[in-house]
């Protein structure tokens, strides 16, 4: 389900939407700038909660969410960067899947155990869920020539074509997530083993390790054959458009800066945790570092501005539905119903009360055309 549904398919759906909708962003300039900020606080808490995580597929999580960071970002930049947010879907919905399924491979081999402080030393135990991570790995960090490195190379150059501002931030993204894929490479490959003594890692059967390899293809040669021999460029722009303006640095010069920013995260990442020992049991930590593993209290956010609101709006609504909407229904019904029962009261069945009553309406009658011919 997280590989082919929430990494490949439906979380991406919004992106597919903005794009799809580009005639709109491109006449409203301030809701494509809303874009891109939202894009780069997704980057940037994504970036951060990943970080933080010690469980592998709450980590992944932290993850697909920064990188559909980028894809937003990417569409928020206008004609430069919708081919490529659509590009970097493609790309990432086939190395993500083939993260989520080596980590399904990974929890397999340890009795469904999540936790990375638990893993350690599992590359000579489970030699193809390895190497099939690691070519994700190397993807999303965006290594040439693996897929990642293209798409997220030419959000990056895009970005600089609109800022020189948001191109640093896009590049600064870039190296958070050398950090936390580094981190969680090493801490579930590399270093001592750390699992409990009833845990005998082992390597996935053929069913689960296909796909693996699979998917590892796909990361490697993907960018390569959408951007060369599929010029994923000419076949987008009927649709969505496609434009490009020059730079002042070179393509082959923020490449270079964007590898070297993401290859100082992994460094900072493999001091951290491929040098030292893992503790089992993750330190408190600062209060940055609490806050990341608490969703940067998002879900505490949405449950103060959003959901309690909501309750307490619904309640409200609710009280009014059935004491007045309810109440004017119900007591037109009753007075209709009180009215029509005291009307068929005059219905006695004797010819007396019916004379009588025409009578009455007679004089009525009368007494209305006299007061008309007097006034």
């Amino acid at each position: 389900v997280s590989a082919l549904i929430h990494a490949a398919t439906m979380v991406t759906a919004g992106v597919y939407l903005i794009v799809r909708s580009n005639a709109v962003f491109d006449r409203a300039v301030w809701a494509a700038g809303a874009v891109v900020l939202i894009g780069l606080i997704t980057i940037f808490m994504g970036a951060i909660i990943g970080s933080a995580k010690d469980d592998i597929k709450k980590s992944l999580a932290g993850s697909t969410m920064s990188q559909i960071g980028y894809m937003i970002f990417a569409a928020g930049l206008g004609p430069i960067g919708y081919v490529f947010a659509i590009f970097h879907l493609l790309t990432h919905g086939v190395f993500k899947a083939g993260l989520f399924l080596g980590a399904g491979s990974v929890m397999h081999g340890m009795k469904d155990n999540v936790n990375m402080r638990r893993y350690g030393a599992l590359r000579g135990l489970m030699i193809i869920t390895f190497v099939t991570f690691m070519a994700g790995y190397l993807a999303i960090m965006g290594i040439p020539p693996f897929a990642g490195f293209w798409s997220k190379d030419e959000i990056i150059h895009a970005a600089f074509e609109r800022s020189w501002v948001i191109g640093a931030a896009a590049i600064l993204g870039a190296g958070i997530t050398g950090f936390y894929m580094t981190r969680m490479i090493a801490m579930t490959f590399f270093g001592k083993a750390r699992w409990e003594d009833d845990v005998h890692p082992h390597e996935s059967p053929a069913v689960m390790t296909i796909p693996l390899v699979i998917l590892a293809i796909g990361s490697t040669f993907l960018g390569m054959a959408l951007l060369f021999w599929g010029n994923i460029e000419t076949w987008l722009e009927p649709v969505v458009g496609f434009a490009s303006n020059p730079t002042q640095l070179s393509s082959t010069t923020l490449m270079a800066i964007t590898l070297v920013v993401v290859l100082i995260g992994a460094f900072i990442g493999w001091r951290q945790y491929g040098f030292k020992p893992v503790p089992v049991d993750a330190p408190s930590g600062n209060w940055f570092t609490r806050a990341a593993r608490r969703d940067l209290y998002g879900d505490l956010v949405n449950e103060v501005v959003v959901v309690r609101p909501s309750f307490t709006l619904a309640r409200w609504l609710s009280w009014f539905d059935s004491s007045w909407i309810d109440g004017f229904v119900n007591g037109s019904a009753a007075f209709v119903g009180g009215a029509s029962g005291r009307l068929r009261r005059t219905q006695s069945g004797f010819a007396r009360s019916y004379a009588l009553s025409m009578l009455g309406g007679a004089v009525l009658i009368v007494a209305a055309l006299v007061l008309v011919r007097l006034s």
